[in-house]
């Protein structure tokens, strides 16, 4: 064997060694979208199912779209930061859920009641402006959209009658306990990485929530859970 096509041989080893190495990146990446979009719809299933939330399910059902984080992590006593990574979905007219856009959460502080941990935050959104914004890539909660406290129980109370206005409502859920939780200051940001590995090319949150450019199937757990869990 020559010194070029020893050369050349060992070169196309390194090429062949690389495409497996990233192919092999990208189908984690994949399997990680798979998964946050997998415990998303656990999240609703779980939430939907305690006889405390009917207020949840009846907002849900009149709602502009949901922003999903099945795990936030809390940075410390002294930092009170932030942060964990999510799905939004959007609803159209006909009451059609999108296909997930991914999104990430930090920068800000969550207020809890209690100093407690959450576990799962999910944001009901219910106006278009709400939904148009999150969608724009960047937004703060409590500052460039109005959020509140989701209301429990089963009615409407005069508190969120009056408050129906509000842009964002959030529901919390601590150790398996719904717990009030603030999420102002918050800030929303799109994952465009985590979008391109779940459809397998750029796309961005409007082709995905509102034009429904893309789709993938295996969303189609998360979105029949929505569909279940609206109380109309």
């Amino acid at each position: 064997m020559t010194f070029k096509s020893s050369r050349r041989k060992f070169l196309s080893l390194i090429s062949a060694g690389a495409l497996l190495l990233g192919s092999g990146n990208l189908a984690v990446a994949g399997e990680a979208e798979d998964q946050l979009v997998e415990k998303a719809k656990f999240t609703i299933t779980d939430i939907a199912a305690r006889s405390e939330m009917d207020q949840f399910r009846k907002l849900l059902a009149v709602a502009k779209g949901v922003v999903v984080f099945p795990q936030v992590l809390k940075a410390g006593f002294f930092l009170g930061g932030a942060g964990g990574s999510g799905v939004l979905l959007g609803k159209n007219d006909a009451g059609g859920w999108s296909s997930p856009a991914f999104y990430r959460m930090g920068q800000g502080s969550i207020g809890l009641q209690f100093g407690a941990q959450v576990n799962e935050l999910v944001l009901v959104v219910m106006t278009e402006k709400g939904l148009q914004a999150i969608i724009n890539n960047q937004v703060k909660l409590g500052g460039d959209l109005s959020a509140a406290v989701g209301p429990m129980g089963t009615t409407l109370g005069a508190s969120t009658t009056t408050n129906m206005k509000v842009d964002v409502f959030s529901f919390a859920i601590s150790k398996g306990l719904f717990i009030g939780a603030s999420v102002e200051g918050s800030v929303l940001s799109s994952n465009m990485d985590s979008n391109s590995s779940y459809y397998g090319k750029p796309v961005t949150s409007q082709q995905i929530v509102i034009e429904r450019a893309v789709t993938n199937a295996q969303a189609d757990g998360l979105r029949a859970a929505l569909n279940s869990a609206e109380l109309k």
